[in-house]
């Protein structure tokens, strides 16, 4: 009986197995080895040159012919049901392979069945029976003959190694179903089954070595390798490497599975919380939050200030805008917001401007004019000076406090002013905690905030005038508002955030 058929004949299931580049699982015993009787070995074989593929004694190989010289091969060793030889070029470029282009070791394989293909082409499923040693091309035309040094049979190893060998066929077997259904659904269907039952520990090793996605120089290397428990051991390694390789793939797919899932949870979610805010006419909160956030990220602050802005903000985000708390929440946000974080206002030493304001906003002060100038012209050459203070004390009316503003005119630089005329209350300067209801930030920062830069000129009036009682003592407080060593980190309780002041 031929075996040779014509496409139409076949079912659908047997032409896709022609086309998976899976090898078809045969059947064989345990005890069962691969090899010629010497009597039938031929010196000379037919040879044909392989692609990016090599053929392991015992496999069964679907193959797609194209070139003149291999359809020649196929179609006479399906006629005359002869052996040839297959042998894998080094270049799967080379139209025209010289005896230079192939690897040494090729294997001697049987047609089990060839299908012509409306192409042109055929598919054949070729049976590897034996390796040789290509020793010389012998002729080109009309196909390539060579001759060719049988190799010794793939044969399982001495005694002293039989149990080493066994675990090692075994480890082999199980790796190989776990890296099958590591493929699916590219293995075809019964094809886990069918290996699952296999026995032969030669065909096992074989199988595997066709089966792993290596590249065609290790698989060459493979079959080139002398013993059988080489090979074994080689073709173990590389299924572990394919198996780590393959878990890993799936470890990073589940991961990005799951953040998948997670951000489509979180979009959704998002998208019913607006629909719900929307229907509640809530939407305007959200937008103010967002407007926050814009200015936020324009901000010249430290990154702890910008990590403390946001989690703030996301507390507001989850708080009922209905409820108390998101508008107290809100105000925090807001003041923060609006100090002046790393904006300061370029200073003008000119010293010749500046006593010409200072002589025509006050009459007569000679010294006190003096005792200015002399403080600008250090500031002008110290450059880098810290908490630069000023103490002017007199009775009333003879020009303390206007001085200062005519101090804030001639720098080029904003003017406040914080009277502590009977001030008695700690809280005035620091602030209060958030905790309290109606808290709110201290003069100190509210002075900044209206200012709009962090190095306006101060003027603390009437500072004689402070007084204390069971609620604090606010000239103690002022002290970490005016020493050089403190009020690089200024704390008020109400913003909870240190703030630089030098």
């Amino acid at each position: 009986m031929s075996k040779k058929k014509q496409n139409e004949e076949l079912t659908p299931a047997e032409v896709a197995q022609h086309h998976t580049g899976m090898p078809v699982v045969g059947s064989y015993k345990a005890e069962e080895t691969f090899s010629i009787p010497e009597e039938e070995r031929q010196e000379v074989l037919p040879l044909m040159a392989l692609r990016n593929m090599t053929i392991f004694p015992g496999t069964l190989m679907p193959v797609l012919i194209g070139r003149k010289k291999s359809m020649e091969i196929i179609r006479m060793a399906d006629e005359k049901e002869a052996l040839f030889g297959v042998i894998t070029q080094r270049d799967a470029s080379v139209e025209d392979p010289s005896k230079e282009d192939f690897y040494p070791i090729g294997t001697v394989v049987e047609v089990t069945q060839i299908i012509e293909l409306p192409s042109g082409e055929i598919s054949a499923i070729l049976r590897g029976i034996q390796r040789f040693e290509l020793k010389e091309l012998e002729q080109t035309e009309p196909y390539l003959t060579g001759r060719v040094e049988y190799l010794q049979s793939d044969v399982e190893p001495e005694a002293s190694r039989e149990e080493e060998f066994k675990a090692l066929t075994e480890l082999i077997h199980e790796r190989l179903l776990r890296l099958l259904q590591h493929m699916v659904p590219s293995t075809p269907s019964g094809f886990i089954d069918t290996i699952r039952g296999l026995k032969n520990p030669i065909y096992i090793i074989h199988l595997t070595a066709s089966v792993l996605q290596i590249s065609p120089e290790k698989r060459q290397e493979l079959l080139e390798q002398e013993t059988l428990f080489g090979r074994a051991v080689e073709v173990l390694t590389c299924l572990q490497t394919q198996l780590q390789e393959s878990d890993l793939k799936e470890e990073l797919l589940a991961r990005t599975r799951r953040e998948m899932d997670q951000q489509q949870r979180d979009y959704f979610l998002q998208q019913q919380m607006r629909t719900i805010q929307d229907e509640l006419g809530q939407g305007q909160e959200d937008d103010e939050i967002e407007e926050l956030r814009k200015k936020g990220k324009d901000k010249l602050w430290s990154k702890e200030v910008g990590e403390i802005f946001e989690k703030e903000l996301r507390k507001a985000e989850r708080l009922n805008p209905q409820s108390p708390d998101f508008s107290i929440q809100m105000q925090y946000l807001r003041t923060i917001v609006e100090l002046p974080w790393g904006v300061y206002s370029q200073d003008n030493f000119d010293l010749k401007g500046a006593a010409e304001i200072l002589e025509r906003e006050h009459y007569g002060l000679e010294k006190v004019k003096e005792r200015i100038l002399e403080h600008l012209a250090v500031l002008k050459l110290k450059g880098d000076m810290k908490s630069p203070i000023l103490c002017l004390y007199g009775p009333p009316g003879v020009g303390k406090t206007s001085l200062g503003r005519s101090i804030a005119e001639s720098l080029g630089r904003k003017y406040v002013r914080i009277s502590l005329g009977g001030v008695h209350d700690e809280a005035e300067i620091r602030g209060h905690r958030r905790t309290y209801i109606g808290a709110m930030s201290g003069r100190i920062v509210q002075s900044l905030q209206k200012a709009g830069t962090s190095n306006p000129v101060f003027v603390l009036d009437e500072i004689d005038k402070l007084s204390s009682d069971y609620k604090g003592d606010p000239a103690s407080a002022l002290l970490e508002v005016l020493d050089p060593e403190q009020n690089t980190t200024f704390h008020d309780n109400y913003l909870d955030i240190d703030y630089d002041l030098s």
